[in-house]
């Protein structure tokens, strides 16, 4: 199916689906679904990047392996400035599908920017939506979105998918070298020194937006053992046969094929989107992460 100028099949307008690089979806899924991706801003020194753009997530593993540091920053109100008016002067229904507001301030400068905007074009149709979501878990969000959009569905068909999706998204995410963590000031030095000697793995989840240790593994099999219990436990509601299931990988590809086989075997999924895990998540988790990502209970 073609879509031209944002008109569908039987000529109804579609949906415009925005959202921005920490949803961590692949080229291939943002290409077929249309899906215009705006850059997170990331730092290394004084020197700014631009994620998926002047920077890629394997420059800041590689980088992060030898010891440099990198730091992100939110979206500049000018971007979202030139981005909305584009769309305001096309007159486009549009929804822009926010990184998580407990982890980064682009929620909040997206809305100061649409309020400016609409004192201008009063008319302009677009909904904000923060979904307290990160990485893959946050692409589930915007790929149910787009693929919704893409079907000619209503803007309010979309926005209940949506909710019910921010509503019953889970992310377990294994953290691989916790030295990575101390780097970015999530854990003493102590904590640091001893997770490495002992060979400590941290689980982390999402709750209320943001990323938080709730378990603690020795050893990256009894990780992949975590993430699978994990999906048990809270996918006792869900099909895990008729839902997406997400994956990603910090530089460690082998690691998330081994995990989607694991998948397979113990809970016959069948669809996924794997991907690595872009410059602005994987600066602060650091190489070697793995993370799934997956619903509680499955969208009817």
């Amino acid at each position: 199916m073609v879509y031209y100028n944002n008109i569908g099949r039987g000529g109804k307008e579609l949906i415009k689906i925005l959202s921005d690089t920490c949803c961590d979806l692949p080229e291939d899924i943002i290409e077929e679904y249309d899906i215009d991706i705006l850059p997170i801003v990331v730092l290394k020194g004084e020197k700014e990047y631009l994620d998926r753009v002047t920077i890629d997530a394997v420059d800041v593993y590689n980088g992060m392996r030898n010891g440099e540091v990198y730091k992100t920053a939110q979206i500049p109100p000018s971007t979202f400035q030139k981005k909305f008016e584009e769309y305001a002067k096309n007159n486009e229904s549009c929804i822009y599908l926010a990184f998580s507001s407990g982890l980064s301030g682009t929620y909040q400068t997206s809305v100061i920017v649409l309020e400016g905007i609409k004192e201008q074009y009063p008319d302009f149709d677009m909904d904000i939506i923060d979904t307290k979501a990160a990485s893959v878990g946050f692409g589930l969000i915007v790929l149910e979105a787009a693929k919704l959009a893409k079907e000619g569905k209503s803007k309010e068909e979309i926005l209940k998918a949506i909710n019910f999706y921010k509503e019953n998204v889970e992310h377990i995410v294994y953290v691989d070298n916790i030295e990575y963590f101390y780097r970015g000031g999530r854990v003493s030095r102590t904590q640091s020194v001893v997770g490495g000697l002992l060979n400590i793995k941290p689980i982390i989840e999402m709750k209320d937006g943001k990323l938080v240790p709730f378990d603690k593994v020795r050893g990256k099999n009894n990780g992949y053992k975590k993430l699978l219990d994990t999906m048990a436990e809270r996918g006792k509601a869900a099909d895990f046969t008729k839902q997406v299931i997400g994956i990603n990988h910090a530089d460690d590809i082998n690691g998330a094929l081994k995990l989607k086989e694991l998948i397979e075997e113990r809970f016959g999924a069948k669809e996924f989107v794997i991907n690595i895990i872009g410059a602005t998540i994987g600066a602060h988790v650091g190489p070697g992460t793995l993370s799934v990502f997956f619903l509680r209970e499955n969208y009817e």
